[in-house]
């Protein structure tokens, strides 16, 4: 089974990046000042910046020119690298992507870490795919009572906001 991003308009590659930075950010900030699953009163945005260990996200997803976009109604599923997946990139790819001229590829990375509507981990771990605002689908697979979406084990799941949920994962996911 996957789910289609069929309830949102196409939106822009730069906003689908700003959308996943905003997400991972909101997950962040849930895990750092509330224990448990709790529902957020702040947007997704909001929430990665209060949660501080999402910096290279938000910074991309600003770079983007997707905030607006992830502090939109929603809702979003942003499955969110924190900084030491960021890290974890080969030297200097994070700061190519940041470069003006590589915006488009800055947004499809940041777009393909966001799916369209919320999707909780009770739904995830009954799928095997979903599609993503970028337009490609992730691989969802569940192993040894974990959830990994492509390559990147999901650390954090379920952290609620306003406008959606943010699953955290320790690695950057690229689309094909």
């Amino acid at each position: 089974m996957s789910i289609q991003s069929s309830t949102l308009p196409v939106v822009p590659t730069a906003l689908r990046w700003f959308a996943c930075g905003m997400l991972v950010l909101a997950l962040g900030a849930a895990v750092t000042s509330h224990a448990g699953h709790h529902r957020q009163t702040a947007d997704i945005v909001d929430t990665a910046v209060a949660a501080g260990q999402f910096e290279t996200l938000v910074a991309a997803v600003q770079a983007a020119g997707l905030v607006d976009t992830l502090k939109g109604e929603g809702p979003f599923t942003v499955f969110a690298p924190t900084d030491e997946a960021f890290a974890n990139l080969p030297a200097g790819t994070v700061e190519s992507l940041l470069q003006p001229e590589n915006i488009d590829q800055l947004r499809a990375v940041l777009t393909y870490h966001v799916v369209a509507g919320k999707v909780m981990a009770a739904d995830v771990v009954e799928l095997d795919s979903a599609t993503t605002v970028q337009g490609s689908d992730v691989t969802i697979s569940t192993m040894g009572g974990g959830v990994m979406i492509d390559h990147a084990n999901v650390v954090q799941a379920d952290i609620e906001t306003s406008n959606g949920v943010i699953h955290v994962i320790d690695s950057v996911i690229l689309p094909r």
